[in-house]
């Protein structure tokens, strides 16, 4: 089938016919158009923000104010390096913490502090895990000796 320019037309029931208002009594939609007697939603233009309580304090500003967590906050885990014992990997990156559930899943940074002792070798492979002083020492000095 050719379709021209003029056999287009509009689906049945996509085009609605307005509602004509002040057209007299009989169409319900005289006189008053639907908008009632008198008032601010009567008159032209006469919208109400959305709050306004009719001129009493809104409920948003009689509440108080508190709060604000970031959405992209990191999310860091303290570590001692004893953990670090556990696991049978020496290659270090957070997958590895996560898979051995030394940390929680939602983790996405993790610090290295010193406690405990670390009786192994260690490769930290992961930008995402940072490493306090001490601690740095600490895996240096094993890593040297070695």
């Amino acid at each position: 089938m050719i379709l021209f320019l003029n056999s287009l037309y509009p689906n049945k029931k996509s085009k609605f016919k307005c509602k004509r208002l002040g057209r007299g009594r009989g169409t319900g939609l005289g006189k008053t158009c639907g908008k009632g007697h008198k008032g601010q939603k009567s008159r032209s233009g006469g919208k109400i923000r959305r709050g306004f309580e009719g001129g009493q304090t809104p409920f948003y500003r009689r509440i108080p104010k508190f709060g604000f967590k970031n959405k992209n906050r990191k999310k860091v885990q303290e570590l001692g390096l004893y953990n670090l014992n556990k696991l049978s990997d020496s290659d270090i990156t957070i997958d590895v913490l996560k898979k051995n559930k030394l940390i929680s899943s939602k983790i996405n940074l993790v610090k290295l502090i010193l406690v405990g002792k670390l009786n192994k070798f260690v490769n930290i492979c992961d930008k995402n895990i940072k490493v306090s002083l001490g601690s740095r020492k600490i895996i240096e000095l094993l890593n040297e000796k070695i």
